[in-house]
């Protein structure tokens, strides 16, 4: 399975392994990550592709949000989470 962006995935290290999010944006090696709760849209979490751990599982939505205004709110991610994976 390959990230992209408005893909689900879950962190494998780090202080926030375990933790499920939402990639915003690639940059290289690396990804940019939101939650929506701890992690904002506005301060993504960088994080190094190997350290993440890809699912099948991809918004739709915030791919087409991204795609046209340029960015999404944290409520919206939050909401596609909870849609997605089931969390709060």
């Amino acid at each position: 399975m390959e990230v992209s962006v408005g893909s689900v995935v879950r962190s494998i290290a780090g202080r926030d392994k375990g933790d499920d999010f939402i990639v915003l944006a690639l940059d290289g090696a690396y990804a940019y990550l939101a939650n929506g709760e701890l992690r904002k849209v506005d301060t993504p979490k960088k994080k190094k592709l190997k350290h993440l751990q890809p699912s099948q599982k991809r918004s739709e939505f915030i791919i087409n949000r991204l795609n046209t205004v340029g960015k999404v709110t944290n409520s919206e991610v939050r909401k596609a989470l909870a849609e997605l994976v089931g969390t709060n």
